[in-house]
């Protein structure tokens, strides 16, 4: 509100809250800046609209149905020896739960911010190399140990989906965009929380082993190779749309 506004508010005889307009301009600031749009982050924006829709159809599909759904497109031993490329990317457009709110929060805070400095088509590169590489790493021996009958045939049919394997890579990346004091107490963070998922679920089966396994290997696949590109990127690289200025990556608060 400039100057001129309050005179003649005040000669109007109406209240001026200047602070209180203050504190709406931050708040409004704050949530267009971690809420994904599909202007500034299509990605992420994408992504959970996808997310949602199978949510959705989840609910409103008939169980059978719903389970076949999940059951094609889990990343199980066994699909991945049938059906590697749907059970890969089939797997990364469900939730386990069937709860999209809190998958929301998540990507906005993990994954729209690094949509908003390398763009769309990189970030999803982040996203799916680490789904597909703890897929691969936690699955792959599964496989192995059951053809050589070191595990049961029953150990690879289970229902493993859910995008947590990409959001661990992105959120181990996102580490080395961070002011340097902030890193290693966010690594931290996360490796809590990973260990949180494990001793939450049944910490002796099977399937919690295989995640925990997976998470691992995300959030250090994010730490260990994507964040020292980013890094890299940062002090050398340029914006890839060819309107904007050169400048580097900026870093996190």
């Amino acid at each position: 509100m400039t100057s001129q506004a309050g005179q003649v508010l005040q000669r109007a005889e109406l209240p001026v809250d200047i602070p209180q307009l203050s504190v709406m301009s931050r708040w409004r600031a704050l949530f267009v800046r971690f809420v994904p749009t599909p202007h500034k982050t299509p990605f992420t924006f994408g992504y959970l609209v996808v997310l949602l829709g199978t949510t959705a159809l989840l609910r409103l599909a008939s169980p059978m149905l719903a389970s076949k759904l999940l059951e094609v497109s889990s990343t199980d031993a066994h699909n991945l020896w049938h059906r590697p490329l749907v059970a890969l990317l089939g797997s990364a457009v469900w939730l386990s739960g069937e709860e999209w709110v809190p998958y929301a929060v998540i990507f906005a805070v993990a994954i729209a911010p690094l949509e908003r400095r390398l763009g769309g088509w990189r970030t999803a590169g982040i996203f799916f190399s680490g789904h597909v590489l703890a897929t691969l790493v936690t699955e792959v021996p599964i496989m192995v140990a059951i053809s050589v009958g070191l595990l049961p045939k029953a150990d690879g049919r289970w229902l493993d989906i859910g995008v947590s394997y990409g959001f661990f890579t992105t959120a181990g990346a996102l580490v080395f965009l961070l002011n340097r004091r902030w890193r290693l107490p966010a690594m931290l963070l996360i490796e809590l929380f990973i260990v949180a998922i494990y001793v939450s679920d049944d910490p002796a089966s099977i399937e919690s082993i295989v995640t925990v396994a997976g998470h691992a290997v995300a959030a250090h696949f994010g730490y260990f190779w994507w964040g020292p590109w980013l890094r890299r990127r940062q002090r050398t690289s340029t914006p890839s749309s060819p309107t904007a200025p050169t400048a580097p990556i900026p870093a996190l608060p």
